[in-house]
């Protein structure tokens, strides 16, 4: 489709720790035993988007998502990977990567996203509006309850009442107001001459910036090169593209567009928005408008249209932000097949590992789990449904697992309980341990005994013999 694509897949994320390190970045988070950078590149290459730039923060975890890219997808997609400095903002993220980027369109998509909405929808409703920016929203995820064995405690302390704030034209087409994490208490400010001019907003505070983004490469250049300060595409690049699109701050062709304010409204305002929404089909409208065809008086300005892509609400879509979000996707949750098998238990399913298994490539078994075929389970041991059960893994005698994700070559003693839980890759369980609610990175050791419930341990802890947490997060100092 002619659009360059880059993904932004993060370094060493703090909202992630201990779960993300130095040996294994936030790309390459095992989900459902895949990396997480996994379902974004083959979600872009389903929709034949082949040319795609992955910007890593930090050289160190570069390196490791450029060699599991170069072993993974050989031969199949044009991936150029691209370090940047940590802690940088997406818009400096693109700043650092400008002179990669020549395309017309840009397809710019966070790579902690999984999602079943093809992009190539996105992008062809960009060219369909000759838009500037077209943004893709989803219904918001209802994740975190009590009940679910996630993280409980902290659910409580988390600020309840925050939402995007999203304004809509009467065809739901258009983006005419946007504002992330609004306090429901608060006022919301609308722009009034787009108001005025539009007629109607429909305001929805149910929808999630899925942080998948089409932009005219020329127009985000502008905004970046522009607003040196600016340096969250969600945060500043959008709700700016979105606040002048009437009243354009941008610069083209040299010259400085005349703003005509933000509080007030003019009948050319009214006119021009009025056009812009019904001539969505004229991709040349703005320079048949400026050029005074239809009689009105040329503007001294360039306008520019904001569009929403609004995903139906019987897709998937979630993003691997933090470890509350982490533990949804991986295991609790509603299932997007339950709408398909209703007598399975909503509550009970976990998301990717459940009816979303069609999102990571796996098929259930007869059993309605996915166990591999090298995997070893010892006497009266069961593996419940939606589990996962991963490659050489090892299970003793009288071992239950209920709605959990066990990786690769993982050692798990008898008389072990593991519900509601994620164990990744080389774990070892001692004999007579319970987890429950928690998360066990890569190589971490539980010695016998142990009782973990709402956890999580970085890589390679050892949890000692008879201890019990609750609540707690167990990891190594990382090294200076």
């Amino acid at each position: 489709m002619d659009f360059q694509v880059v993904v932004l897949a993060g370094g060493t994320s703090k909202e992630l720790v201990p779960l993300v390190s130095k040996e294994v970045p936030k790309a390459l988070l095992p989900v459902a035993n895949r990396p997480v950078l996994s379902y974004v590149v083959e979600l872009l290459e389903q929709s034949n988007l082949k040319d795609i730039i992955v910007v890593v923060e930090g050289e160190e975890a570069a390196l490791l998502v450029g060699g599991w890219i170069s072993g993974a997808y050989v031969d199949r997609l044009h991936v150029e990977v691209a370090a940047v400095p940590e802690d940088v903002g997406t818009a400096d993220a693109l700043r650092a990567i400008a002179h990669h980027l020549t395309a017309n369109d840009i397809l710019v998509v966070s790579g902690d996203l999984i999602c079943d909405i093809p992009p190539g929808a996105v992008a062809a409703a960009h060219r369909r509006h000759d838009a500037a920016v077209t943004a893709m929203l989803c219904s918001a995820p209802v994740s975190g309850q009590p009940d679910s064995g996630s993280s409980g405690a902290k659910d409580k302390a988390r600020k309840p009442g925050r939402f995007n704030t999203i304004g809509l034209d009467s065809t739901k087409q258009f983006l005419l107001h946007i504002t992330a994490g609004t306090e429901v208490e608060k006022d919301i400010r609308v722009q009034k001459s787009i108001l005025c001019a539009a007629g109607q907003m429909e305001i929805r505070a149910d929808l999630m910036d899925a942080h998948l983004y089409a932009f005219n490469r020329a127009v985000l250049q502008e905004v970046l090169d522009q607003k040196q300060t600016f340096q969250s595409i969600k945060l500043d690049v959008l709700p700016y593209l979105v606040r002048t699109q009437l009243s354009s701050e941008l610069l083209f062709s040299g010259v400085r567009a005349e703003d005509h304010g933000n509080d007030t409204t003019t009948q050319n305002d009214k006119v021009m928005l009025s056009q812009l929404l019904s001539n969505t089909s004229m991709p040349s409208f703005y320079e048949f408008y400026a050029s005074g065809s239809n009689g009105s008086t040329p503007l001294p300005r360039k306008t520019h249209k904001c569009c929403a892509y609004i995903a139906s609400k019987g897709k998937y879509c979630a993003r691997v932000n933090s470890i509350q979000s982490f533990c949804d996707i991986n295991r609790d949750g509603h299932d997007p097949l339950a709408r398909t098998h209703p007598f399975i238990e909503m509550s009970s399913i976990c998301q990717v590992i459940g009816d979303a298994s069609y999102l990571s490539g796996y098929s259930f078994s007869t059993h309605n789990n996915i166990i591999h075929p090298s995997a070893a389970l010892g006497s009266k041991t069961t593996v419940g449904p939606q589990c996962m059960l991963g490659e050489g893994s090892q299970m003793g005698d009288k071992c239950s697992v209920k709605r959990s994700v066990i990786g690769r070559h993982c050692r798990i003693g008898s008389n072990v309980k593991v519900v509601n839980s994620v164990v990744m890759n080389h774990v070892t369980v001692g004999d007579g341990c319970s987890i429950q609610g928690s998360v066990l990175c890569s190589n971490v050791q539980l010695q016998d005994r142990v009782v973990l419930k709402d956890c999580q341990v970085g890589a390679g802890f050892v949890v000692t013999t008879g201890s019990e947490y609750k609540g707690d997060i167990l990891a190594r100092k990382e090294k200076q």
